[in-house]
């Protein structure tokens, strides 16, 4: 997932040298979405794995 974080984020970054802005407007913007979505199950992953520590421990 965060491979397509990085290719949106080299495609937002070229757009922008080249001056298409509104390429890269979108791509920035797609390539935050996606860091977001990756974050938030990072997040739940971690706590996850942390509560199911805890109770498993007598």
């Amino acid at each position: 997932m965060l491979y397509y974080v990085l290719v949106f984020l080299i495609i937002a970054l070229i757009a922008g040298i080249l001056g298409f802005t509104g390429i890269a407007a979108a791509s920035a913007s797609i390539a935050q979405i996606i860091f977001y979505i990756f974050l938030l199950l990072f997040l739940v992953s971690l706590f996850a794995h942390v509560f199911r520590q805890n109770r498993s421990k007598p």
